[in-house]
């Protein structure tokens, strides 16, 4: 074993709330591990204003407390987390070596626990003003919309949470939803109702184009019932789902699903040896951040029963 390249003894590709909780088992058990993350630590967890039912916390916690909490616990017990981005992964030689920004590092195990990121609307505009106009996440960027009128596209749990939350700043909140009603839960929805001095709710509302001027967004061009509508706005804040953080693993010959989901067994294993698989970027997830870390904390046992299976059978290198 090279010092410059050494044998871990499990990776985590992304360090969010699975892959944090994870860690805490795995390096309680003296098992060397290594989080790789491209992006925030605690992943969208960090990145949400307010986490009203994760376990523990009976007034709720902000998100990015909870992130960091689950950080100081797993470094409290030994796991380095370090900042790389992954950009393919394949078995070699018994172990799984994955690439990355940093060059390529081996390990006996493999976590991928990327999670999701957010949705784009995919139209006019969206690109050419984003973090100038256009904006995912309220609790980052909210602020900066002191006493302006605000666009929030969505009509699910994400956007009306965040939708209250920008009522904090924004003189006014033009809240664009594409079906006929929300889909966000009735709690969610009534305390949008409770805001409607701020918040206006457009059903039957497709968003079609961000318009900019002079380098800042200025309105959103809208169909409502077959009419052309204009928004008139400071900013926009999209909010219409998540998609699966796995395009790093093309070529890999890791198997997903329809939406691009990994698939594993009763196990949390991948169809790759050595190759775990949880949270938000597994199919069949319940995308909460509890379950998500229960489900790297049930990870974490498994690799450590592989690694112990690895350690009692003879390897044949091809």
């Amino acid at each position: 074993m090279s010092e410059n390249n050494p044998v871990h003894d499990v990776i985590t590709i992304g360090a969010g709330p699975t892959a944090l909780s994870a860690a805490i088992y795995t390096t309680r058990e003296d098992l060397d591990t290594v989080l790789l993350e491209k992006g925030v630590i605690g992943g969208l967890a960090s990145i949400t204003d307010w986490v009203d039912n994760y376990p523990g916390f009976p007034d709720g916690v902000a998100g990015l407390e909870l992130g960091e909490r689950l950080q100081k616990q797993a470094e409290r017990f030994g796991a380095k987390i370090e900042l790389a981005e992954v950009t393919g992964i394949h078995p070699k030689k018994g172990l799984v070596e994955v690439e990355t920004t940093d060059g390529i590092k081996r390990a006996k195990t493999v976590l991928i626990a990327t999670g999701s990121d957010y949705k784009r609307l995919g139209i006019t505009g969206e690109d050419e003003y984003y973090a100038r106009g256009v904006h995912f996440c309220a609790t980052c960027d909210g602020a900066f919309y002191r006493d302006k009128k605000l666009v929030v596209v969505g009509g699910g749990n994400s956007a009306a949470q965040e939708a209250v939350f920008l009522t904090r700043y924004a003189t006014h909140i033009d809240m664009l939803v594409r079906g006929p009603k929300m889909r966000a839960s009735e709690v969610l929805q009534n305390e949008v109702k409770k805001h409607a001095g701020k918040i206006t709710v457009h059903y039957n509302t497709s968003t079609d184009e961000i318009v900019g001027q002079e380098g800042k967004v200025v309105s959103v061009k809208s169909t409502h019932n077959n009419k052309s509508v204009n928004f008139p706005t400071d900013g926009v804040f999209v909010f219409i789902g998540l998609k699966p953080n796995t395009g790093f693993l093309a070529g890999s010959g890791i198997e997903l699903d329809e939406i691009g989901l990994i698939k594993t067994d009763t196990k949390l294993q991948t169809n790759l040896p050595g190759v775990f698989c949880a949270g938000d970027v597994r199919s069949g997830a319940t995308m909460q951040i509890a379950s998500a870390a229960g489900e790297g904390a049930t990870a974490a046992l498994l690799m450590r029963e592989y690694i112990d299976h690895l350690a009692r059978t003879p390897q044949v290198h091809t």
